[in-house]
């Protein structure tokens, strides 16, 4: 069959035929399921550790094994949104062939999000007598995912050229500063500036997650998704990620070698090899600098072309990754409440230990905490994860989980 031919008879939005593939993709869950587990570990040092500032860029004087402990935890907002991305492309795709429009899917989605951000996520620090409803993460994927139900009406190559230019450009938009005085502040403040908002019922309102960068890396994303169509081939499919990925490394050496643009820090040669490193891999993430999504994204996009290769293998630890990826939202509250309860029942049997607050002693035992934790949620996800693939037809409200 011509390929042209086929691509006539879908719509203009959908130029590439469904996947083959029945259910979900494999790859994609390994890969969510590892960036969740990379999740719990900066979580378990957010409440752990809070007596180590980081800084965002990380400050220079943190040690060489705790910079790199929150240095991988960058990983996780930009993949995973970018994968949220690539999930519409195949929700819009199914496998049966037959194009269905997912922009009511992503706009009530969205909404569910930012209402779970606002409000589960801001329960989680009450403890800290903060009052505080900072827009984080899932704000920030919840307005992407909004922006890209009105976007995905679009030609997909319109969606990827729009998503380059957001990606690559927003770092000349962050010379411009907006005060609360200035007409637009709450806009722009929500696209690309940390700030304090408003407040209501008493609450003060932080801005902490920029959404203009992600939502150039969602659109970018549903593009990319549209390499699991049916006409590519796993080679094909491989091959693109791995160059993706590699082209971006290659961009990011070349912009952030030579100190040119897409990070506000220049990097400089210190005193050791692994300052030096510590300096180059020092990029910004609120709102995220370009270099930081060519890392990120770059990295990602290549262990997806591995995960991808090798996940016709029965690999235990790929399968433990896929469970854990195949329910993300459960794991994600479960364990943020799972943690909470752990530091207080520790804090009320040790007692504080850094001023008025319990910590871990060392950044050795962030990972021994993140290892048990990993255990302790490892069979209450498999069991979610059965019960919502069994039952998601039947419940719909087990799609937004």
């Amino acid at each position: 069959m011509n390929t042209n031919t086929a691509a006539a008879t879908l719509p203009q939005n959908a130029p590439l035929m469904a996947p083959l593939l029945g259910g979900r993709i494999d790859a994609i869950d390994i890969l969510r399921g590892l960036i969740i587990l990379i999740m719990m570990l900066d979580h378990v040092r957010e409440r752990f550790f809070m007596h180590t500032p980081v800084g965002d860029p990380i400050f220079d004087h943190i040690a060489p094994e705790f910079f790199f402990t929150r240095f991988i935890t960058h990983f996780c907002a930009p993949i995973f949104i970018f994968l949220a991305g690539m999930s519409a492309w195949l929700y819009a795709h199914p496998a049966n062939g037959t194009y269905r429009s997912p922009s009511g899917f992503l706009f009530k989605r969205g909404l569910v999000l930012m209402m779970f951000d606002i409000v589960l996520y801001t329960l989680l620090w009450f403890d800290l007598g903060y009052n505080t409803i900072w827009l984080q993460v899932l704000w920030a994927i919840g307005l992407s995912m909004l922006g890209l139900s009105v976007a995905c009406k679009m030609n997909i190559w319109l969606i990827g050229a729009l998503g380059v230019i957001i990606t690559f450009g927003h770092d000349l938009l962050n010379a411009y500063r907006f005060t609360p005085e200035n007409p637009g502040f709450i806009l722009w403040a929500i696209l690309n500036q940390n700030a304090v908002i408003g407040q209501i019922a008493g609450m003060t309102i932080k801005v902490s997650y920029p959404s203009l960068a992600w939502f150039g890396v969602i659109l970018l994303g549903y593009c990319a998704g549209a390499l699991f169509a049916k006409t590519m081939s796993p080679l094909v499919r491989i091959k693109s990620f791995m160059m993706i990925g590699l082209a971006c490394i290659l961009t990011l050496l070349v912009l952030r070698g030579f100190n040119l643009y897409g990070e506000a820090l220049p990097w400089s040669v210190q005193a050791t090899g692994i300052e030096t490193l510590m300096s180059f891999l020092n990029v910004t993430k609120y709102p995220p600098s370009l270099n930081y999504l060519l890392v990120t994204l770059g990295v990602g996009c290549m262990l997806l072309a591995l995960f991808e290769a090798v996940q016709q293998h029965a690999v235990k630890p790929l399968s433990v990754l896929k469970t854990f990826g195949s329910a993300p939202m459960f794991v994600y509250f479960a364990h943020l409440y799972l943690i909470l309860a752990a530091y207080w029942i520790l804090f009320t049997i040790i007692g504080p230990t850094h001023d008025e607050r319990f910590g871990l002693p060392t950044v050795e035992t962030i990972w021994i905490g993140t290892v048990m934790l990993t255990a302790i949620l490892y069979i209450p996800t498999k069991k979610f994860a059965a019960y919502k693939h069994k039952h998601k037809n039947k419940k719909p409200w087990l799609s937004y989980l």
